[in-house]
């Protein structure tokens, strides 16, 4: 018989699946608590854009029909907001679509994309799901080190890879070396500039890369509606690149790949700036909270700018595990490097005093 591995191309039988973080349904089946809270996904504490979920239940009775598959009117919606053409914008099955799809666009045996360290694991698994290979440049005090990554560039790079913030460390790369960095790429490497979470960032400083698409660089920029409009379960994101890279990602990308459902939520949630405003504000809240309790504790963290914290507990794994048992779900980092570290979304007030709460109880038990 046949061994599946050896059909396939070595980089993806090698693979490691992505882990995401563990739903709430199942640490009650397996550990039987009642009401666990999970702080592991970067999800809205908020839930869904109450606009959003009139519009998905007005829509209910249209699910026999299929999705526009150009999502028009989105894109059309998008467009007007950006101040750009429709020619511009390209819709996804949420942001790692579009992250996939760049990297089998442009990648092959032979080249290369540049990462960050400590970055986020889609990029390293699209990487080698394509062929190509990954030149891994190392944070510099959990920051991307954009020099480092310009000069890690040759011959051989396609793209460059760049959360901003970045996800898990939540820091990021200020516009004094974004603007050093673009000046030193050259013409034909693929900058994709992933910011799925632009809208937390509080430093003056922060380079929203909308602003420097001048129609010559190989510039994409990534955004999301998971994160703070709350519609992770819907799966949209969209990019804004020039239109022939628009083009070539609707040449490749699958039909129907953003749901009716979907583009009804994105098209009322644009337009509740009452579920945004509270969700910043219930995030610097809860920032402070936990930065000032980390502190008491002396846990070592990675100031943030988005809606999660990166702390060092020790043994990672182990202090997840307790925290399971309390009925706190958290991230342990070890798969992305970093092994004493978990990675904690900001929750609502009473989900961080509880974090607290059980990390205190967990900790003094170490």
């Amino acid at each position: 018989m046949a061994k599946v591995e050896d059909l396939v191309y070595p980089g993806v039988a090698g693979l490691t699946p992505y882990e995401p973080g563990k739903p709430i349904e199942e640490v009650q089946r397996e550990l039987g608590i009642g009401e666990p809270i999970k702080l592991a996904s970067n999800e809205n504490p908020l839930g869904p854009s109450p606009k959003a979920v009139e519009a998905v239940r007005a829509a209910l009775s249209e699910l026999n029909r299929y999705p526009d598959g150009g999502s028009y009117h989105l894109r059309n919606k998008l467009a007007a907001f950006h101040k750009l053409t429709p020619d511009h914008i390209f819709l996804g099955d949420g942001s790692c679509e579009i992250i996939n799809l760049l990297v089998y666009m442009f990648l092959r045996p032979g080249l290369n994309a540049v990462i960050a360290e400590h970055s986020f694991i889609i990029y390293g698994l699209a990487i080698a799901a394509s062929g190509g290979s990954a030149k891994v440049v190392p944070l510099k005090r959990y920051t991307f080190d954009l020099d480092a990554i310009a000069a890690a560039i040759d011959a051989n790079t396609r793209v460059v890879l760049l959360g901003n913030p970045n996800n898990p460390t939540g820091t990021i790369y200020r516009r004094a070396a974004w603007q050093k960095f673009l000046a030193a790429v050259p013409e034909n490497v693929v900058i994709v500039a992933d910011e799925a979470y632009f809208e937390f960032v509080r430093d003056p400083e922060y380079p929203d890369s909308l602003i420097d698409h001048d129609g010559n660089r190989l510039l994409i920029t990534l955004r999301t509606f998971s994160k703070i409009f709350g519609l992770a379960g819907l799966r949209v994101g969209y990019s804004v690149a020039r239109p022939e890279i628009v083009r070539l990602l609707n040449n490749v990308r699958q039909p129907f790949n953003v749901s009716s459902l979907a583009q009804v939520a994105v098209l009322a949630a644009m337009d509740d700036r009452d579920h945004v405003e509270r969700t910043l504000k219930v995030n610097a809240d809860g920032i402070a909270y936990l930065e000032r309790e980390f502190r008491r504790l002396k846990i070592d963290f990675v100031p943030t700018q988005a809606n999660f914290i990166l702390a060092d507990v020790g043994h990672s794994r182990a202090v997840y595990e307790n925290l399971l048992r309390l009925g706190v779900i958290v991230r342990p980092m070890g798969g992305y490097g970093l092994p004493h570290h978990v990675r904690i979304s900001i929750g609502l007030e009473h989900e961080n005093r509880r974090l607290i709460d059980a990390l205190g109880k967990v900790l003094a038990r170490a």
